[in-house]
């Protein structure tokens, strides 16, 4: 028994309903960066990267950094620095099946995103790798984009969250930390302090 009764199975019954993008729309989209899109790159700290395996299973990990982390090699060319983590690295793994990724910019306080989307590559040229270094430490990947395209996105999703405005931040009391969510998740044979201790000491030894 089918548990939805109203499904869109085709794309002549969604825009049926939901009709054509304006002219407006389609015609922001870019094929190359442009000195708008530099800018927004610039000043944006903070990243989200989607990609897929090659069997589809797909993935969106947050990248972080200071301002101008992300580099504009050229206006088809964006290199992003791979820092320390867990070693799970799915986005390189999946780059390394399928290159197809697609990123979305953000800017604390400003409601307009960017996207773009394009194919990545994984590079370990040391003089790339050194002029994205960090406290003296310098990536050991790169994914680099060639961009296919690219465009802004508006503000309205930014203000129906209310992502900016922290009088409207949900509480947070009653959030499990990342320990607990490792511990049961996990079937870790340890306690959540003790796991809490090894995510603490991950965040203050291995940013860089």
């Amino acid at each position: 028994m089918a548990r939805f009764n109203d499904v869109i199975e085709t794309r002549e019954q969604f825009r049926s309903i939901m009709g054509e993008p304006s002219a407006l729309v389609t015609r922001k989209s870019l094929s190359a960066l442009d000195k708008h899109c530099g800018v927004f790159i610039g000043r944006a700290p903070f990243m989200l990267i989607a990609s897929a395996d090659a069997n589809g299973k797909t993935d969106v990990s947050p990248k972080g950094d200071p301002l101008g982390f992300v580099k504009i090699l050229d206006d088809k060319t964006l290199a992003i620095p791979d820092r320390l983590g867990n070693k799970r690295a799915d986005t390189i793994e999946n780059v390394l099946q399928n290159p197809n990724v697609g990123l979305i910019f953000l800017i604390p306080g400003k409601t307009e995103t960017l996207r773009v989307s394009g194919k990545a590559q994984v590079v370990r040229d040391e003089a790339l790798r050194e002029s994205m270094a960090v406290k003296g430490k310098s990536p050991d990947f790169v994914i680099v984009v060639t961009v296919e395209e690219a465009f802004f996105h508006c503000s309205k999703c930014m203000i129906r969250s209310k992502l900016w405005q922290s009088q409207h931040w949900p509480d947070l009391e009653g959030l499990p930390r990342l320990a607990q969510t490792m511990v049961d998740g996990g079937k870790l044979e340890l306690t959540e302090s003790e796991m809490h201790e090894i995510v603490v000491n991950d965040e203050r030894e291995r940013l860089y």
